[in-house]
């Protein structure tokens, strides 16, 4: 076999026939049977001993940035698999959160922000404002009876009277109850004025809890990440074992000047 320069490239299962002119590199391929020879030496040179016993034969393949010779097939020419025959990763779409009108609370930045950190099961596909004080006044027994169906999530949405906003993800519907209830996908947030997610931290499973006085989101040691009065003028938020938050407003206590629930139909 003739010598090649350092720097040659083989490869183990692409022969090519037809010469290149460019540079080449080498690379290994084992072929039991056959005494091996290094690239630019003859067997028997020192160099070789070493790896008696093993049988290498070499092929040459040209540059990747050099066309292919006559008779050799780039199996990637496609662009549909590579080397080693894997099919090339399609590009996933980002999540993103759709909103069947516009809300009065977020904006356009806000939701495209927040849509990455919704389940992905939950993305993609319209969701409708079912209670907003606007809309249906400002009542906490109104927004049970807005709910959707108990299996379908919910996001609520709040903006103080001090242009904050901030709100709360539940993987269930929000309604009354005796007792907390949800799931470990419930989060708290806040723009402030860029978003900050606070997830469950598994300390305890204080998620939701609600009746016609009062609606808490998250708990612990006596404090809420989140609470609403029944008439839905005023709210707080303080630090809770469950999310490990930060106070989502300005102070721990605030008056709410817009509010609006969003749910799947």
């Amino acid at each position: 076999m003739p010598a090649h320069a350092p720097g040659s490239r083989w490869h183990p299962h692409q022969p090519c026939h037809a010469p290149v002119a460019r540079e080449r590199r080498a690379r290994l391929n084992v072929n039991p049977g056959r005494r091996p020879a290094l690239p630019g030496r003859s067997p028997g040179t020192p160099g070789t001993a070493a790896m008696r016993g093993l049988g290498y034969r070499y092929q040459l393949l040209p540059d990747q940035d050099e066309e292919l010779p006559m008779g050799c097939e780039d199996p990637a020419g496609e662009g549909q698999r590579g080397w080693e025959g894997a099919p090339a990763a399609a590009e996933e779409e980002p999540s993103r959160l759709v909103l069947s009108t516009p809300s009065s609370i977020l904006r356009d930045r806000d939701i495209e922000e927040l849509g990455p950190q919704l389940p992905p099961r939950l993305t993609q596909q319209p969701w409708h404002l079912l209670y907003s004080t606007g809309r249906d006044g400002f009542s906490l027994r109104t927004l049970y009876r807005s709910g959707a169906r108990p299996d379908s999530p919910a996001l609520l949405l709040i903006r103080d009277t001090e242009a904050q906003a901030f709100g709360a993800f539940s993987a269930t519907a929000i309604r009354s109850s005796s007792g907390f209830y949800g799931t470990g996908e419930t989060f708290l947030f806040s723009f402030c004025p860029e978003l900050k997610v606070f997830r469950w931290t598994g300390r305890n499973d204080f998620f939701v809890n609600g009746d016609v006085n009062l609606l808490m989101v998250g708990g612990g040691s006596g404090r809420f990440g989140l609470w609403l009065d029944g008439d839905l003028h005023r709210g707080g938020s303080q630090p809770c074992e469950t999310f490990d938050n930060e106070i989502l407003s300005q102070r721990e206590e605030f008056c709410i000047q817009d509010l609006e629930m969003w749910g799947l139909a």
